[in-house]
């Protein structure tokens, strides 16, 4: 009985086929299906087969192939030091770059600016002479604060305000009956000595309207700040006080110049701060109010 037992006795050492792997008679052994998206496992009994030497050859770093489960084939990588379009090879996705301390991976950094796009790079023309930065002011005012916003205008500046001021001991009343009973050698001090009050007076202003505009967010120079305000504190005056030294400071036509030169004092100082500081002209105007209380209660109100 024991030579009719199947499977036992004999051919031990084989390996045992699993009953799954048993096909009925005349069909051929099919090789096991993969996943979608995957390759095909390779028959039963072949040896295995690595496809990461074939990537190699074709231009990998012989690196093996991960498992993908959407069967995307990896893309090969440039070789060190060469990105895509030229670049680096840290610029890559998936890869870090290093940087100094203190370096600025990004480059120059943009700083926001309240009421405009981007700030002017430099000067966006020549230096207007003196003739036609005084005519600038009057024709056309927003352009030439614009283009005179890197320059500084000390010379027109000092002159035109120390001329002013010496002619405003003209514009009030008493000061200009007391100038003229005086004699020479008392009226040229007086007179000399109002001129250098008055261009103090005007740098200190321009100083604090330039303070109160960097204040609110304005990137504008000090120099062409101040320089230019004092034109504009000088310029805007001179038809009042034109009037004034021959009719007086009492005089309605005086009065109502002072207004309306105060007035387009306004206007212009707010389109300096705007134009010098890239401000808005709310804050163009904040910035100017100060100088333009002074120059009412110091000027203005002397003879209104």
């Amino acid at each position: 009985m024991a030579g009719f037992r199947i499977g036992r006795g004999r051919d031990n050492n084989r390996t045992p086929q699993h009953p799954s792997r048993q096909q009925p008679y005349g069909q051929q052994q099919q090789p096991p299906q993969a996943p979608y998206g995957q390759q095909p496992y390779p028959p039963a009994g072949s040896p295995p087969q690595q496809q990461w030497p074939q990537q190699a050859a074709a231009g990998g770093h012989g690196e093996p192939e991960y498992f993908d489960p959407y069967g995307q084939q990896p893309q090969a990588q440039p070789p060190y030091g060469q990105g895509n379009g030229g670049g680096s090879y840290a610029d890559n996705p998936g890869y870090t770059q290093a940087f100094a301390i203190g370096e600025d991976p990004y480059g120059q950094a943009a700083t926001y600016h309240a009421g405009a796009a981007s700030a002017p790079a430099g000067p966006i023309g020549p230096r207007l002479r003196w003739k036609e930065l005084l005519r600038g002011l009057v024709m056309r005012p927003g352009p030439t604060f614009l283009q005179m916003r890197d320059y500084a205008v000390w010379g027109p500046a000092l002159t035109v305000t120390f001329l002013y001021g010496m002619l405003a001991v003209f514009g009030f009343d008493k000061a200009r009956e007391d100038a003229i009973k005086a004699t020479l050698a008392q009226a040229v001090p007086i007179v000399l000595s109002t001129g250098v009050a008055f261009v103090i007076c005007g740098l200190i202003l321009g100083a604090v309207t330039h303070t109160l505009a960097r204040q609110m967010g304005g990137d504008g120079s000090w120099q062409p700040t101040v320089g230019l305000s004092m034109l504009v504190m000088s310029v805007t005056d001179a038809p009042r006080l034109l009037f004034a030294v021959f009719l007086g400071g009492d005089n309605m036509v005086v009065q109502v110049l002072g207004w309306a030169t105060w007035l387009a004092a306004g206007a212009l100082f707010t389109s300096l701060i705007s134009k010098s500081h890239d401000l808005p002209w709310p804050k163009a105007l904040g910035a100017s109010a100060i100088q333009l209380i002074a120059l009412l209660s110091i000027i203005k109100l002397g003879t209104l």
